[in-house]
């Protein structure tokens, strides 16, 4: 989650894990492109404006979107994805989604005012 503007993060919070649960963790947040940090403070925050069932639905519906859209204009306009071109499409929309998620559940990418309780 980008740091808002004008917002101050002054305070911190904490837990302990085990040596293997952190390299667990860390690796994830790698895979993510995000800092251990950035990471942790995303699945923190997520629990703010979301059930985590609902933000991974949303997440895997717009990764899915994201695919068949870029594939079907492809397709339309007559070209052939490589398999290559089709495995990086794939990792892109899983990279983004939960980030994507997020701002459809907030409403900041307007489409959608927020969440609906």
């Amino acid at each position: 989650m980008e740091k808002e503007k004008n917002v101050l993060r002054n305070k911190s919070i904490g837990t302990k894990v085990s040596d293997e649960e952190y390299a667990a963790l860390e690796k994830l947040a790698e895979a993510r492109g995000l800092t251990f940090g950035e990471w942790l403070r995303e699945l923190v925050l997520a629990e703010l404006i979301a059930h985590p069932a609902e933000q991974i639905i949303v997440a895997e519906v717009l990764a899915l979107r994201a695919i068949l859209l870029n594939v079907l204009y492809r397709v339309g306009n007559g070209e052939r994805i490589a398999e290559e071109e089709m495995r990086q499409l794939i990792a892109r929309a899983d990279a983004e989604k939960q980030s994507k998620a997020r701002e459809r559940l907030t409403g900041q990418d307007g489409n959608r005012p927020g969440p609906q309780k």
